[in-house]
């Protein structure tokens, strides 16, 4: 068999790891982040690079483009990795994820900050919204926040996606901004997890543990922002290309690099 060929070989394997997610996206988060035993390069979580080069790429565009007035909402804040991190630039930083476990995970991470705080919320949903408004009144702000969500959209079904692009836009309002960022892999699952470093004969732990428990993901790019965000509703300000790192998986202390895609989206 010709060598590209045998990656294909993994298809089985992937499909019977997949098999056992749960149905319901919101179970199987919650599922998953109760099960983490550590975070970081060395931890349990996919995307946790233990690193802060992916949001050092990042800071150019956040600090020109959003108001650095307002807050912040991290949506799909998970362990409060980027929450933490972006404090420093933001009056106040409010993490959000659909997982009770995760929430409960981010508010026991040392964090030194006061304007860190976390909801759990589903925000495909209006009470979604609508949490968010209570937190950030607890927290002592009302009206418009910014907004980030990295590595949200791309876990998500197209209905999800549109929903909760309909849920931000109240959030945003007039004086907010969206920023994205988001897997932007142009290849099948197969492609896909042979780039992380699965072969036929083995599959790295956090790689086999994401496949086990989670939502299949997909690529979103400019054409799946402009199907959830459209343009009746949305402008874009600024998009492009960027690249997400996942904790180090093929090498000791080098985090595998995905390709991404950025955007900066005001609300209509």
């Amino acid at each position: 068999m010709l060598p590209a060929l045998k990656k294909y070989l993994l298809l089985p394997k992937l499909v019977k790891l997949s098999s056992h997610a749960p149905k319901d996206p919101s179970a199987a988060w919650d599922q998953y982040w109760g099960k983490i035993r550590a975070t970081g390069a060395r931890g349990d979580v996919l995307w946790d690079s233990g690193s802060d080069h992916e949001l050092q790429a990042y800071l150019e565009h956040l600090t020109r483009q959003l108001d650095p007035s307002l807050p912040l909402v991290d949506v799909g804040c998970g362990s409060g990795v980027f929450s933490r991190a972006l404090a420093p630039y933001f009056p106040h930083v409010l993490g959000v994820d659909v997982s009770a476990n995760a929430i409960a995970r981010a508010a026991a991470e040392p964090d030194g900050m006061e304007r860190v705080s976390y909801v759990s919320a589903d925000m495909t949903a209006p009470a979604g919204a609508r949490a968010v408004a209570d937190a950030l009144a607890a927290a002592g702000f009302t009206g418009e926040a910014n907004i980030f969500i990295r590595g949200v959209l791309h876990v998500l079904k197209r209905p999800a996606q549109a929903a909760l692009a309909a849920q931000l836009h109240p959030i945003a309002g007039r004086r907010g901004r969206l920023f994205l960022a988001e897997t932007d892999f142009r290849g099948n699952p197969v492609q896909y997890v042979s780039h992380l470093g699965a072969t036929v004969q083995s599959i790295p732990g956090p790689l086999e543990r994401a496949i086990r428990a989670l939502p299949m993901p997909g690529r979103f790019g400019a054409e799946q922002r402009r199907r959830a965000f459209p343009e009746a509703s949305w402008d874009v300000v600024e998009d492009g290309p960027v690249t997400i790192e996942t904790r180090p998986l093929t090498s000791a202390d080098r985090p595998e690099q995905i390709p991404g895609y950025f955007a900066v989206l005001q609300a209509r």
